[in-house]
């Protein structure tokens, strides 16, 4: 007797029920990678691209894209939570850990326990010291293998797994330590100051 054919991924498929619980409340799952902006894509090119650390106005360190790629990088496989409620599983990105630029740039801690970071087009967003390093933050410059898109990003985005995805901002090139927490451009207009999806922080007052 044949045996019936296989469908193809039928093996590697995971139960839902494992699925549903790598899911925040109020999630579901995409195979999608959704594009939401809050302005428009901007055109940036690797030859005028820099990343730079802050503390308040003073500069601790800056790196073009050259100097960037030679710093050693990390592979990181993840969830992601977007705010609008959508998850997508098993997302892969490379790119150079928080904890990586700060010996980089010769600081054995962060000097504050805040962060804003600051992207071309305007956008800024928050987030705790205690919410990147040990290597739970990166800057991103690859995704799924390949360059990262510009609608995605690219040439590099922050990416914080664990909180919704508009603390990973997109066109990053700018990382500032505050003093204090401070609201960024989504977290002044309504959205939660910390964003953790397994708490539901979605606005304020969640």
């Amino acid at each position: 007797m044949t045996e019936p054919p296989i469908s193809r991924g039928f093996r590697s498929r995971k139960p839902q029920t494992e699925q549903r619980d790598r899911v925040p409340p109020g999630q579901y799952l995409t195979t999608d990678f959704p594009v939401l902006s809050a302005g428009p894509t901007p055109s940036i090119s690797v030859d005028n691209w820099s990343f730079a650390l802050q503390l308040g106005g003073s500069l601790l360190a800056k790196w073009n894209w050259t100097e960037f790629q030679a710093l050693p990088q990390t592979d990181l496989k993840t969830d992601i939570h977007c705010v609008t409620k959508w998850s997508k599983l098993d997302t892969q990105w490379r790119g150079v850990s928080f904890d990586t630029l700060l010996e980089a740039a010769g600081l054995s801690e962060a000097p504050t326990e805040y962060t804003m970071l600051h992207c071309d087009g305007g956008y800024t967003t928050n987030v705790p010291v205690a919410d990147l390093k040990d290597g739970m933050g990166m800057v991103a410059t690859q995704y799924d293998g390949l360059p990262l898109a510009p609608s995605h990003g690219g040439p590099a985005r922050m990416l914080v797994p664990h909180l919704y995805f508009w603390k990973s901002a997109k066109w990053v090139r700018r990382l500032r330590f505050i003093e204090k927490d401070e609201a960024g451009f989504w977290e002044s207009l309504g959205y939660h100051i910390y964003g953790d999806p397994w708490r539901e922080q979605r606005y304020t007052g969640d």
